[in-house]
């Protein structure tokens, strides 16, 4: 079976402005595809061009068997899609909006009454059936946009990060929904800029100034080898005193990198350091450091390690 989503050599320019740069890639059916890069990176675009929305300048896609170039109109009645802003009616109540979607996507009588029924049950809307979309916190319109996305059924969904501006309590619980959904066989391509939500995803796929620079699972992405260098160790410091324990180890000559994670400290040095070594210098010190522990690298650490290489790469070229 082919996959859901079949990219092919898919471009988009905008005058001399290259916007996506010849991505080729396949997303497997009913999982949970990530896609993530920093904002211009043409993530908007490529879901635009999947979704029939705007058309390539070069290459291809296919989506759900469908070609982007000459079945736009069958791509968008057989996916769901949900952009960045919430873009339903705000007038409209709950239902209200679920019965327009319903009806645009063509659905009639006893069908769409079950079927609006069914979506309403799935993202826990029951309570809010009446209410006006404006009048919904940031996590219920999220799911408002959900129910109507997937109201017809689609086996592909499309979300534009679906949580950006949400809380977290929210957040957790629109990603719960979508794996609950992802387990009965739709396909999700999510943007994301939640390195949280990015472990969440089955595939991963970071664009960065229009190209694709990484595609993988998330374990081989944290083993590549210029992520995971075997010339370097990570560890994991517990920090009471975070700020003095993170400007003491930037002033280390031999560490290679240093990032706050939460109340610990994530610092890469070179494979000759021990934990030992490590030791001996703190105990110099006041910064009451607890615990010292060997960790892999984190998916942050991923992105940051190739956002990195490619610009050191465009600095040599220009």
């Amino acid at each position: 079976m082919s996959g859901a989503v079949i990219l092919e050599n898919l471009t988009k320019k905008y005058g001399d402005r290259t916007v996506v740069d010849h991505l080729s890639f396949e997303v497997e059916r009913g999982e949970i595809f990530g896609y993530l890069g920093p904002n211009g990176s043409g993530k908007t675009t490529t879901i635009k061009m999947l979704c029939g929305l705007v058309a390539p300048t070069e290459g291809t896609a296919r989506v759900n068997g469908f070609d982007v170039r000459t079945s736009a109109d069958q791509i968008r009645m057989s996916i769901g899609y949900m952009s960045q802003q919430f873009s339903l009616y705000r007038t409209l109540t709950v239902k209200q909006n679920l019965d327009f979607y319903a009806e645009l996507y063509g659905l009639k009588g006893s069908i769409a009454a079950r079927r609006k029924e069914q979506v309403i049950e799935i993202t826990g809307l029951n309570e809010y059936r009446q209410r006006k979309a404006a009048e919904l916190s940031g996590g219920w319109k999220q799911r408002l946009a959900l129910a109507c996305a997937i109201v017809h059924q689609p086996p592909i969904v499309f979300l534009d990060e679906p949580t950006a501006g949400i809380d977290p309590v929210a957040r957790r619980a629109l990603w719960d929904l979508l794996f609950s959904l992802a387990g009965s066989g739709i396909t999700f391509f999510v943007t994301t800029h939640y390195m949280d939500e990015a472990e969440r995803c089955s595939t991963v796929g970071y664009i960065y100034q229009s190209k694709l620079i990484a595609l993988g699972k998330i374990d081989e992405l944290r083993q590549l080898p210029v992520v995971d260098d075997p010339n370097f160790r990570h560890f994991e410091l517990s920090c009471p005193k975070i700020m003095q324990s993170f400007q003491f180890f930037r002033s280390r000559e031999y560490v290679r990198d240093v990032t706050i994670f939460g109340r610990t400290l994530h610092i890469v040095v070179p494979e000759r350091v021990t934990i030992a070594d490590l030791m001996e210098e703190i105990n110099r010190t006041d910064l009451q450091i607890t615990d010292i522990r060997p960790i892999k690298p984190s998916l942050e650490d991923v992105f940051v390690t190739l956002t990195e290489r490619e610009d050191s790469k465009r600095e040599a070229r220009s």
